[in-house]
């Protein structure tokens, strides 16, 4: 779409203000507003000025001036807002050397897909993320120095199926969520409002339904895209999650393990490289993939342990990466198998439809980031022939302990992610896609904001363990 269509776009559906969108490093999304008459074709190259020293992990408040600049080919009238509102997703750029910022999470996803087409193995790499999410009905938090505590309630939770009042049952036991009908799912209509929301946006949905966890954990899934697109995708995909159960009196969380001993939230992450319109990773391999599809694979479990700080970016993530809640903490590759990190998906012997599921991501993660360090990992697997090793066609989880040992595993902690971040990044370095500023100011980050500031205070439970000891 050219800006000129843009502005026919908003005058002919009668569009009243500009709404400018962006994402931080941590991967919470920003906007800005201004009246549709500001909005001209001059703004697409001119941008609109924002300050960049108040978004978390950018620009010191002597550099602080930034363009936003809108990318009309994300355009969509906002489902939400009263008066009638343009949305668009901007790239953010240097005022004084019109480059591209290189913190801006959207332009290194924009470099990985050109250092694809450079290395000369694809032009295309397609992304299809399955995004977990809670629907709860009240939620309460606090922490100060005295005193801390969580409080989270959901009709649909399990926990409610004794109480006295207003209680018609129908509730999905622990870990035993995933598709009932209604009226044990109560999400139903909802997640219904929620798909033809996000089809009005523009995104392209193909399921919904709910998942394995009690008190309203449900997945709605997106058709695959590319990689940037994609990404812009699942902004927009929380953003009318969340807004759509606002206006019904719920809140949502894509905290990856809200709920303690039962199952948490992933965001499983299918992916595959095409070149002039032909999938690559179809051949006549194990479980029908090309060698490179199989090196792939390779590169992204050589490189797992670095990735989760992006992918699974959160204390909060470890909590859900433990054995037993199908979690894939186990590094290994299967056909069907869900318990392995890599799966190949069997459910069509298409060309067309061959790709690797990587499954320990989870929704908390930047997906800019998350999607531009997966494709690195695994054309670094490419680039160097790197072989997965045999497949693991078993429940990872009935192996013997010998075989267990054999078998490497994603870090426990956010600190160790951190660790492995730091000790492995060359590949994310390849083609300047990601830059050592930027890694060490998002290791720095959530060293000192997240992992610090959950290691210095004490924890509820260790009152239950520890007072009286």
């Amino acid at each position: 779409m050219t800006p000129q269509e843009v502005l026919e776009y908003a005058k002919k559906n009668g569009l009243k203000q500009l709404d400018l969108r962006f994402c931080d490093i941590p991967g919470l999304q920003h906007h800005v507003s201004y009246p549709i008459t500001e909005l001209s074709e001059d703004s697409f190259q001119e941008g609109f000025g924002m300050d960049g020293s108040s978004i978390r992990g950018w620009a010191a408040i002597n550099e602080s001036d930034m363009l936003l600049i809108p990318d009309p080919n994300t355009r969509f009238t906002d489902p939400f807002y009263e008066v009638p509102t343009l949305v668009m997703t901007c790239d953010v750029i240097d005022p004084i050397t019109r480059q591209s910022y290189q913190r801006d999470p959207r332009w290194i996803a924009r470099k990985a897909e050109m250092y694809l087409k450079n290395t000369g193995i694809g032009d295309t790499a397609y992304f299809g993320a399955e995004a977990e999410f809670f629907i709860f009905d009240n939620v309460r938090f606090d922490q100060n120095q005295h005193s801390g505590f969580y409080f989270i309630d959901a009709e649909e939770g399990r926990w409610n199926s004794g109480r006295e009042q207003n209680n018609l049952g129908y509730r999905p036991r622990y870990k035993e969520g995933y598709f009932p009908v209604p009226p044990t799912d109560h999400y139903q209509m909802l997640r219904s409002q929620m798909v033809e929301t996000m089809i009005q946006c523009g995104l392209n949905i193909e399921c919904h339904h709910h998942e394995v966890a009690t008190g309203g954990q449900c997945e709605i899934d997106q058709r695959f895209d590319t990689l940037v697109k994609s990404a812009d995708n699942m902004l927009v995909y929380k953003y009318v999650i969340r807004n759509t159960a606002n206006l019904h009196g719920k809140t949502v969380t894509f905290m990856p393990k809200p709920l303690f001993a039962d199952n948490g939230s992933g965001m499983h992450v299918h992916q595959s490289i095409w070149n002039g319109g032909k999938p690559l990773f179809a051949g006549d391999g194990y479980a029908g993939l090309s060698p490179m599809g199989l090196n792939y694979i390779g590169g992204l479990l050589k490189h797992a342990r670095a990735l989760s700080a992006i992918i699974a970016p959160t204390t909060n993530s470890y909590k859900r990466l433990v054995p037993g809640y199908e979690a894939p903490v186990n590094l290994a590759y299967s056909r069907r198998n869900r318990s392995a990190a890599c799966r190949i998906p069997m459910y069509s012997a298409s060309p067309k439809a061959k790709r690797v599921e990587f499954r320990p991501p989870d929704p908390a993660a930047n997906p800019y980031l998350a999607f531009a360090a997966m494709l690195m990992a695994g054309l670094d697997g490419v680039l160097n022939k790197l072989d997965p090793g045999e497949p693991l066609d078993k429940d990872i989880y009935d192996l013997s302990p010998e075989e267990m040992e054999s078998v490497p595993s994603m870090p426990a902690s956010l600190e160790e992610a951190l660790d492995c971040l730091s000790e492995d990044h060359d590949f994310l370095l390849k083609g300047d896609v990601f830059s050592e500023d930027l890694i060490e100011t998002f290791i720095e980050y959530k060293r000192k904001n997240e992992a610090d500031a959950i290691r210095l205070r004490p924890h509820p439970y260790e009152f239950a363990l520890y007072y009286d000891i």
